[in-house]
């Protein structure tokens, strides 16, 4: 059976994440560089091998001081290490339209396995000819897991931002001739 490529379609997704900033509200950043690819041999993709690269240079939570913070040691250290990577160990069918990825994920110089949630939206052929196909991705991390360690605590003793990183993935995969 042959093997079909799929490159990701940056202009048509997203890959975001949202922290809790003091317990009450979400930050909301995202990558704006970033390159994925698919590889799989069955229409379902169950057999899918996927890889994804977001350069940490390119986060954005639109407010460019705390930007430059979260680029800083307190947390990726874009300077040593610029990209976060991810390679797919798994890709499993668990109901209609619904999948459960499994892969590894760096984020500076730390590996951990993780398992994202993902919906298949369907392919669909564009105006140019362009055979896509739809995904939504969630899932949640541990940031400290990965060294990223800054904290503070308020006046009153509460923590400024929580540990939990909540991943939101929106992505459209172009088919490769």
């Amino acid at each position: 059976m042959a093997t079909t490529k799929w490159n990701i379609d940056p202009s048509h997704s997203e890959i975001q994440f949202k922290v809790k900033h003091m317990m009450i509200t979400n930050v909301t950043g995202q990558f704006n560089q970033y390159r994925a690819s698919m590889e799989s041999s069955r229409e379902d993709f169950t057999d899918s091998i996927i890889s994804f690269e977001a350069e940490v240079n390119s986060i954005t939570t639109h407010n460019e001081q705390r930007d430059g913070h979260i680029k800083s040691d307190d947390f990726f250290n874009a300077e040593k290490f610029p990209q976060v990577k991810f390679s797919s160990t798994s890709f499993k069918k668990t109901g209609a339209d619904k999948y459960e990825l499994t892969g590894n994920i760096t984020i500076r110089d730390i590996t951990q396995e993780i398992k994202l949630t993902a919906e298949y939206g369907g392919t669909m052929t564009d105006p140019y000819g362009q055979v896509k196909a739809g995904f939504e991705l969630g899932g949640k991390i541990n940031r400290k897991d990965f060294n990223l360690k800054w904290n503070a605590v308020t006046e009153t003793g509460g923590i400024v931002l929580a540990d939990e990183v909540k991943l939101h993935l929106a992505v459209q995969m172009v088919k490769q001739a």
